[in-house]
């Protein structure tokens, strides 16, 4: 039988894929500049917001609630806190105590030594396996900040790098598209790693502009505002082409988008 040079090199290409154990990039999601989204975590999805992007909670919602989006037309974008414990998850005893830091202000989460790649990656890795179960077509890993924080670890730069990549790593390796939230220091670095970004709160302390690498990529920005209101922020986020709203610090249902 024989074989076209194009067909060899397909099935090369094919080949060194499968090996990598990562998705090609171009079987992912990839969101673009100005989709419009939802964004709610507090309770079961609520379906009812026409937008073609809804990030909701990976543990609160089912398979089921992924399809009722997918249906309609939605992308569903897995939301999953890789930066910190919560004691209120199912999984909560997977975590180590010599993992656990300090308090996040947050009820029920402490910081996570991230340094511990071996211990955490598994726990990480059946994390973003519900959410691919699920039907979920990315990933907002949270917290993935935590060298810039009281997390009770001398954590470095150097150490949410590695750890942001691995994050990152995970979600390709699952088919998902994965966004790097807030960490605005190490967009430079990880501009490559990561498919979207999602932030808040840049419109309030003027740093809006340091995203505009991801809108350069054709990457889309995701943002939220808390106590800004639209009025103040809107003209600036449309010149940028972010996704912008404001929402409520509880982030349910209500929006006031851009």
């Amino acid at each position: 039988m024989r074989y076209t040079a194009r067909v060899i090199l397909s099935a090369l290409t094919l080949a060194l894929a499968g090996c990598s154990g990562t998705e090609p990039e171009e079987s992912r999601w990839q969101p673009h500049p100005g989709l419009a989204w939802q964004w709610q975590l507090d309770t079961r999805v609520d379906p009812s917001v026409d937008v073609p992007v809804y990030d909701i909670d990976g543990f609160e919602n089912t398979a089921a609630d992924v399809a009722r989006l997918h249906r309609d037309g939605r992308k569903v974008i897995c939301y999953i806190n890789v930066g910190a414990s919560e004691n209120f998850r199912p999984d909560k005893a997977d975590f180590p105590r010599s993992l656990l830091g300090e308090q996040n202000g947050w009820a029920g989460e402490r910081w996570l030594d991230i340094r511990e790649l071996t211990v955490l990656r598994p726990i990480m890795e059946r994390r973003f396996d519900m959410c691919r179960d699920k039907g979920f077509d990315a990933v907002e890993p949270d917290l993935v900040e935590g060298y810039g924080n009281d997390t009770g670890f001398p954590l470095t730069a150097s150490d949410q790098l590695r750890y942001n990549r691995m994050i990152a790593s995970i979600a390709h390796e699952r088919g998902l598209s994965v966004g790097l939230k807030n960490d605005l220091s190490q967009i430079p670095q990880l501009l490559p790693d990561f498919d979207f970004a999602v932030n808040e709160e840049c419109a309030q302390y003027d740093e809006c502009a340091r995203l505009s690498p991801f809108i350069a990529a054709g990457k889309a920005v995701f943002h939220v505002e808390y106590a800004e209101p639209a009025s103040r922020f809107c003209a600036e986020s449309r010149k940028l082409k972010l996704s912008s709203m404001q929402k409520k610090l509880e982030l349910g249902v209500w929006r006031k988008p851009c």
